[in-house]
């Protein structure tokens, strides 16, 4: 397993921009996929985006596709996703996970670690 520790979350305004970051502590990062999910009030936790354990592919959920950008430095042990054209809607509980079991996971199930999320609020 590995810690995780999400930072970057703040209030911005719509169409604005936020850079999340996720810094891992474990010999282990490397070798796992990593993945961003946010929870709305009231609401599922539900997928946002995933990188493989080297960083060359990436999956997103449709709504964020051409706005959110995921990326890893293994070298650093850490994970961004980066937001543009933010809306309303994608305020959030943003949560960094990792998982060993699945190449690109979209499944919040198949996640071993989560960190303890960052508010994302954007107002209108």
């Amino acid at each position: 397993q590995v810690q995780l520790v999400e930072s970057g979350g703040g209030l911005v305004q719509a169409g604005g921009s936020l850079r999340l970051s996720c810094a891992a502590s474990g010999r282990t990062f490397r070798s796992a996929a990593m993945g961003w999910f946010r929870q709305a009030p009231g609401k599922e936790r539900e997928f946002v985006a995933a990188v493989t354990w080297g960083g060359g592919n990436t999956y997103y959920t449709d709504s964020v596709k051409g706005r959110f950008s995921i990326s890893r430095d293994n070298d650093k042990n850490t994970v961004a996703l980066q937001m543009n054209s933010l809306k309303p809607g994608d305020t959030a509980v943003y949560y960094c996970a990792a998982s060993f079991v699945a190449e690109l996971p979209t499944d919040l199930g198949l996640y071993d670690s989560w960190g303890r999320g960052t508010q994302v609020t954007v107002s209108s």
